[in-house]
């Protein structure tokens, strides 16, 4: 007998065969990249010129330009520290990182060689993972990972929809603070890459959980850029993402990240 609602009362007990999972995109060939090369463009661009080196502080976020072929090197620069990641082409901002189809072409948690894919009707990689310091970290007992393009970006909304408390200062508001000046709305901020962010769904609720990030200070990240692209970065306030949102976060749980931007020597560069 249920103890709930109405719903499902009276339901008979059934059985459901099982059945083998599925992979849905078995590593098509345009998720593939050509390793060798992108080692090369990697090298070529770190013995080249570095273009750009800006410090996004704690609970912010900042934007920066990237050709075509460069190579963006986001690190920890002091302690523990999540960023919440969004792409657009440069020269056509309706083109933009789509993280739910990026996670069915290649996984929940981006890696080397993994890319990051564009919205429809474009849908073309917009960058590639190269280097990753936490690339060893792998699936831990637990079921969770790094890098993740599951989550969406912490929010004021969700925040009073948990709290019943109005609050300014999120993911979601730094991020449409920075590429206002882009012409940029708020309504173009979108679902992120969540960078040094652990998480996973719990075995027996399937609920997305996350658990206090692994990165420390030295931890980076590297992509290469495959087309022209405004890239925003927020340092997200709820730190290493150790606190469940709606609870109180200790300043000291909060840090800033570091960019830099490196290019081959026949590349040019603007500069934010």
């Amino acid at each position: 007998m249920s103890s709930g609602g109405w719903c499902g009362r009276g339901d008979r007990p059934r059985v459901f065969p099982k059945q083998p999972p599925v992979i849905c995109y078995d590593s098509p060939p345009a998720a593939r990249v050509n390793c060798i090369r992108y080692d090369d463009l990697r090298l070529q661009a770190l013995m080249g010129k570095r273009v750009l080196e800006i410090t996004v502080p704690k609970k912010s976020a900042a934007t920066w330009e990237m050709k075509e072929g460069e190579l963006c090197r986001i690190t920890v620069i002091e302690g523990s520290q999540v960023g919440d990641v969004n792409f657009w082409n440069l020269q056509n901002k309706r083109e933009r990182f789509y993280s739910g189809k990026t996670r069915q072409l290649h996984a929940t948690h981006l890696t080397v060689y993994d890319r990051l894919w564009s919205n429809l009707p474009y849908l073309r990689p917009m960058a590639t993972v190269v280097a990753d310091s936490l690339k060893n970290y792998g699936i831990d007992e637990d079921g969770a990972s790094v890098h993740d393009v599951i989550g969406t970006r912490c929010d004021d909304y969700t925040y009073k929809l948990i709290t019943g408390k109005e609050r300014h200062g999120s993911c979601h508001t730094y991020l449409t603070e920075a590429v206002a000046k882009f012409g940029l709305s708020e309504q173009d901020v979108h679902d992120v890459w969540n960078i040094f962010m652990c998480t996973g769904f719990t075995k027996d609720t399937h609920q997305y959980f996350t658990k206090a990030s692994p990165a420390r200070k030295g931890d980076y990240i590297e992509f290469i850029a495959d087309m022209d692209l405004l890239v925003a970065m927020s340092t997200c306030p709820q730190g290493d993402v150790s606190t469940p949102v709606g609870k109180p976060v200790p300043d000291k749980n909060c840090h800033p990240l570091g960019v830099e931007v490196f290019r081959a020597i026949d590349q040019s560069v603007k500069e934010h």
